[in-house]
């Protein structure tokens, strides 16, 4: 079955070279530009894991991860924080929030690729 994920990045490039990359691999994609399209994105359709900035207009990342670990029934979506928010508190606090793995930005394609394999092969 073909795996789908959510790229949640409200900055138009970083977007579409993770779509592009992320199709390459045979994922399916969707995208989300804010923190509430995400979270409408997600109860929709929940995917099998979530690329997720911090820094998005409306909702942050920081509360769309801890919305989407609050609910049971989205407990085998995976997630992974993608973002330019590199200080180990910012890492602490999403990872203690219920984030799979933690990325800064700017990242090595490879690198977040590998990530996304790892976790969407658990």
């Amino acid at each position: 079955m073909i795996k789908q994920v959510l790229v949640v990045e409200d900055e138009p490039n970083i977007q579409m070279a993770l779509e592009f990359l992320l199709k390459q691999q045979g994922y399916t994609v969707r995208s989300a530009v804010d923190g509430d399209s995400a979270m409408e994105e997600v109860e929709r359709d929940p995917p099998d894991l979530v690329l997720l900035d911090i820094n998005i207009p409306g909702r942050s990342g920081f509360e769309v991860c801890e919305a989407v670990r609050a609910n049971p029934a989205w407990n085998n979506t995976g997630i992974l924080i993608l973002t330019g928010k590199g200080h180990e508190d910012d890492r602490t606090k999403g990872l203690r929030l219920g984030a799979d793995d933690y990325v800064t930005k700017p990242f090595a394609t490879k690198d977040v690729i590998a990530k996304v394999k790892a976790l969407l092969d658990k």
